[in-house]
């Protein structure tokens, strides 16, 4: 009889709180619609202090998001950032960096890859607008998904339910007089974008920027990512929103067929 590996069960007994992390984040995995603190101790057998403790760890580093008003715990879209989700082993930003640049230099501004992560946009990559005045984040940066073009993009085409979800978790604020307020008016843009193809950001984040984004889709036609221009007003004027739109989601369209290929 083979001797029992000792190493192996010491370095599981000597990490419980891992162990414990990875069973709240399968079991939310598991529940979308999310878990207050008492029903994961109950359900997961953890005493509450630890669940806490591992809980805000993990909020800190993204991967959760608690709603300050139900309580509620939330797997985040973080993961999409660890896992590339290619049967040919491609990350998502490889994918992308051709139509990018593609993009940037059809349309001349600034170009970002974009998810989103609980109720936000998260900045993936980002080239630069060739113009001396640019629009210019940081990789990593995060923005209210209602208030800019890849957050609605992405929204857009999410399943029903992690749509009405998500629009429900959020907290809407006025940044400008073009701020998306209220759950209807958001419910409403996103069936708007759904049927064109691509979303629009008229000054609703900051107050002369304007965005154009489409999609990036799985297999299954849910938003994984987003493509998004970023610009000055007077760059993006109204009456080119459309061609804009064209562009940006052709651009989109060829990273979802090269991801899902």
């Amino acid at each position: 009889m083979p001797a029992p590996d000792t190493n192996q069960k010491s370095a599981a007994a000597a990490s419980p709180s891992l162990q414990r992390g990875i069973a709240l984040l399968e079991y939310l995995a598991k529940h979308s619609h999310g878990c207050t603190l008492s029903e994961l101790s109950e359900e997961l057998s953890v005493p509450q202090a630890s669940l806490l403790r591992i809980g805000k760890a993990l909020e800190e580093m993204g991967y959760l998001s608690r709603d300050v008003a139900s309580k509620k715990y939330y797997l985040t879209n973080r993961f999409l950032q660890l896992i590339p989700p290619s049967v040919q082993d491609r990350p998502l930003s490889e994918c992308a960096i051709g139509p990018m640049r593609e993009l940037r230099d059809l349309t001349g501004e600034t170009t970002q890859l974009c998810c989103l992560i609980d109720t936000e946009i998260v900045i993936l990559e980002q080239l630069l607008a060739r113009h001396p005045f640019k629009y210019s984040a940081e990789i990593g940066a995060r923005a209210p998904c209602y208030s800019c073009a890849p957050g609605k993009a992405i929204a857009a085409f999410l399943p029903e339910n992690e749509r009405e979800d998500l629009v429900n978790r959020i907290r809407f604020k006025r940044f400008t007089p073009h701020t998306i307020t209220s759950k209807r008016a958001f419910l409403n843009e996103l069936d708007l974008i759904r049927k064109r193809g691509y979303a629009l950001d008229h000054e609703e984040g900051l107050s002369g920027i304007r965005c154009v984004a489409a999609p990036i889709l799985d297999r299954n036609g849910i938003a994984i990512a987003a493509f998004t221009i970023t610009g000055p007003a007077e760059r993006i004027p109204q009456d080119e929103y459309e061609s804009l739109g064209d562009i940006v989601q052709s651009r989109a369209t060829q990273v979802t067929l090269t991801f899902n290929t």
